[in-house]
């Protein structure tokens, strides 16, 4: 069992019903106006829901920013590549992330995804951070909706995704091209690297192109989550202009 926390991660594994929640704490007093939803939720599927005292909380999160809600569920699980690959329907939208190792920074990343429509996010398992509390708060609950892939080597299954006629596009700083350059509308896995060291050679070496986005102030890179929304969101809006134009994506 795991335990998460903040009131969007568990009103999300309630909606979901994807993962088993056995109980759920609030904090004694407090009643802001989306614990009414939660209520609901967890007296539709019996789920046990009692009132504690706000330092019961704070000890089982280790006094994190639980905003008075905790529940104890099952452990998330990673999905398995092949399976998430077989179940897509129209053109593949993947984001593989290098050595990302803050979990603030996946979650971010996660929740980007999943509101962009990407079918999967892709980790390491090595130099990496998993699927830890943190990320699941981070990613305000889309953990519960989105495949999270763990690979043991990255290099590997990007030539495995190629194989399946998916571009390997990598984003740095010295890409050859602007992002907007790209054409999002074909199968497509967006590479992003680490915080500080960007993406490794050998992971480079794998790409089939890579992309830049502009840099106009004195600071000279963005954080991950933020280059991940910017490249995301300019997929969305080339799938979405094709799609009225009659075709699919």
């Amino acid at each position: 069992m795991a335990v998460i926390y903040g009131i969007a991660p568990v009103l999300e594994a309630l909606r979901s019903g994807k993962r088993r929640v056995k109980e759920v704490w609030l904090a004694h007093g407090t009643k802001p106006h989306r614990w009414q939803e939660l209520r609901a939720l967890a007296g539709q599927a019996r789920i046990p829901l009692s009132e504690v005292e706000r330092s019961r909380l704070d000890a089982i999160t280790r006094r994190a920013n639980h905003q008075g809600v905790v529940a104890l569920v099952s452990a998330v699980g990673y999905a398995d590549l092949e399976e998430v690959l077989s179940g897509i329907t129209g053109s593949p939208l993947l984001v593989v992330l290098d050595q990302v190792e803050d979990p603030h920074n996946l979650g971010a990343v996660i929740r980007t995804a999943e509101c962009a429509g990407a079918h999967a996010v892709i980790i390491p398992e090595h130099h990496a951070v998993g699927l830890t509390d943190t990320v699941v708060k981070a990613s305000a609950g889309a953990t519960e909706y989105l495949p999270v892939v763990r690979v043991v080597n990255l290099a590997t299954t990007l030539d495995s995704l190629r194989q399946r006629d998916i571009w390997i596009v990598g984003v740095e700083r010295d890409g050859e091209r602007p992002y907007v350059g790209w054409d999002f509308t074909l199968p497509t896995a967006v590479v992003l690297g680490s915080e500080g060291k960007g993406i490794r050679r050998l992971v480079r070496e794998r790409c089939d192109l890579v992309v830049s986005l502009p840099l106009l102030g004195n600071i000279t890179s963005l954080n991950v989550s933020v280059a991940a929304g910017v490249v995301l969101y300019e997929a969305v809006r080339q799938r979405h202009l094709l799609s009225l134009a009659g075709g699919q994506a």
